[in-house]
């Protein structure tokens, strides 16, 4: 394991965990729930925000050369603040994901910016950094949009399901979820490969593509 990477790795996690529960606070307060706001969760302050269960699988499916899934505790959510409940819950559930989209494109964008013009001293250094932030902020935004709660995706697809098919999409999602969180511990402590086969072809599209912006 590069101990340069390792030692850039936590707190690129705690960045990218951070800002992508900030994006939901944001989110929410813009479509009328300020409970984020009143409760102190729409900080930059990564220790508001850290999930230690969340933080620990991150880093140690990283360690494990896995793909680095984890969460951040969930930023607290009134929908009845909402005037369109059903539609606004997509939207700051979406607001996670696409924050953590936009910070691997300003990454990658940068790495592009010290391509040419590099600072010679900080050169791998900073190499490092905005790689760790596509892997991380890419990983985090995939597995979020996964139908499964309580991830951002769940929450997605319920603004898109007809209303007589939501009690039963969430009875199911929830024992689902529960499933797939399992699966994630034991990948992770028993390294028994599983939600692996399903993730890896979808994440290392991506990060074959970035990785060609990166070396090119």
């Amino acid at each position: 394991m590069d101990m340069q990477r390792l030692i850039i790795f936590f707190p690129v996690v705690l960045f990218s965990l951070t800002i992508h529960e900030y994006a939901h606070g944001w989110a929410a307060l813009k479509c009328g729930d300020e409970t984020a706001q009143r409760m102190g969760r729409l900080t930059l302050n990564p220790l508001k925000h850290l999930d230690p269960l969340g933080t620990i699988m991150m880093i140690g499916m990283y360690l494990s050369s896995f793909i680095p899934f984890g969460w951040a505790k969930p930023v607290p959510v009134d929908p009845r603040n909402f005037g369109n409940p059903k539609r606004d819950i997509m939207l700051v559930s979406l607001a996670g994901p696409v924050s953590n989209i936009l910070v691997a494109t300003v990454a990658v964008v940068l790495s592009r910016v010290f391509y040419v013009f590099p600072l010679i001293p900080l050169a791998s250094t900073f190499n490092t950094l905005l790689f760790l932030l596509v892997l991380v902020n890419i990983s985090l935004a995939i597995f979020n949009m996964l139908p499964f709660a309580p991830l951002d995706g769940s929450k997605i697809l319920i603004g898109l399901l007809p209303d007589n098919k939501i009690p039963g999409y969430l009875y199911y999602s929830h024992y689902i979820g529960i499933g797939f969180i399992i699966l994630l511990v034991a990948e992770n402590v028993l390294k028994v490969k599983t939600i692996s086969y399903l993730l890896d072809p979808i994440f290392g599209f991506f990060m074959s593509f970035v990785t060609q912006l990166f070396l090119s």
